[in-house]
């Protein structure tokens, strides 16, 4: 049973959002993504695997409020996503997006000095990031003197300052090794629970996805659209080590099971047994 139940409010809800890209010179317009009918409850964790180019991204960008639908409704906290980022939406790229000329500090304090915010306030909050994601020792480091799991956190951070109601992240740890991943999934597990924020996950690591979510959908070859949506069941208090649990294998087969024939249809092969 998921730890979010059915009586949680609803803090996303995607109508048949579809997006295609216009045509450009020679090429025909592009329908990269559905249509897509999604609800996502508040304080869910909720992952997105799919096969290279079924509109992942193109799906968190929408949500974002960085690209807009051509057809369908999309909503955060019942208000229409009309094209620009909601407050309360909080986004991670897996593209370091830290400033290298910034110390540590003050890449996550930067968000918080843009809005204006008291810089007793700025302190305060930069200080709990800081403490949170276990950073407190290189407060005045540049992200250069950072290995790429730190600078990563560095971006988290700057993000969890701005107190996001909704954190969307696009393949942040997809630069990672296998060992680190894992912990920044723990990390990002213990975010989650700390904060009690709604969770997006954009992920190529199948084994990712059944680890950190409550859901995982699945998502088809270009136009993406959901397959299926494949409930974890596992408890909110959940970490790296539920990894060795039985089912863990189970489900990332599962998950496997659904998306290989897509794979496939993706890189051009065609009359694959599914």
């Amino acid at each position: 049973m998921s730890p979010v139940g059915g009586d949680a409010p609803v803090h996303v809800t995607l109508r048949g959002i579809t997006r295609v890209y216009p045509a450009q010179a020679a090429q025909p317009p592009v329908h990269a993504l559905g249509p897509i009918d999604l609800d996502l409850r508040q304080g869910e964790f909720f992952a997105v695997v799919g096969p290279s180019g079924c509109g992942k991204s193109t799906l968190l960008d929408v949500i974002a409020g960085l690209a807009v639908a051509s057809a369908g409704d999309a909503r955060f906290e019942g208000q229409a996503i009309d094209g620009s980022v909601p407050d309360g939406i909080g986004v991670v790229f897996q593209e370091d997006s830290s400033f290298p000329w910034l110390t540590v500090h003050d890449n996550i304090a930067f968000g918080l000095r843009e809005l204006g915010r008291p810089a007793d306030v700025v302190q305060a909050k930069v200080k709990y990031a800081l403490d949170f994601m276990g950073l407190a020792d290189f407060a005045q480091a540049y992200p250069a003197q950072l290995s790429g799991g730190m600078r990563q956190r560095v971006c988290i951070a700057r993000t969890l300052v701005l107190e996001p109601r909704l954190i969307l992240l696009d393949e942040p740890f997809g630069a990672l090794d296998q060992q680190t991943r894992l912990l920044m999934g723990d990390e990002l597990l213990r975010l989650w629970r700390e904060t009690g924020a709604t969770i997006l996950l954009i992920t190529h690591a199948l084994d990712e996805a059944t680890m950190l979510a409550d859901r995982v959908g699945v998502m088809s070859a270009r136009p993406g659209r959901f397959l299926e949506i494949v409930t974890t069941g596992w408890p909110r208090e959940r970490d790296s080590t539920i990894v060795a649990d039985p089912r863990f294998g189970g489900l990332t087969s599962r998950i496997w099971t659904l998306l290989r024939g897509e794979s496939l249809r993706a890189l051009g092969h065609t009359g694959v047994r599914r």
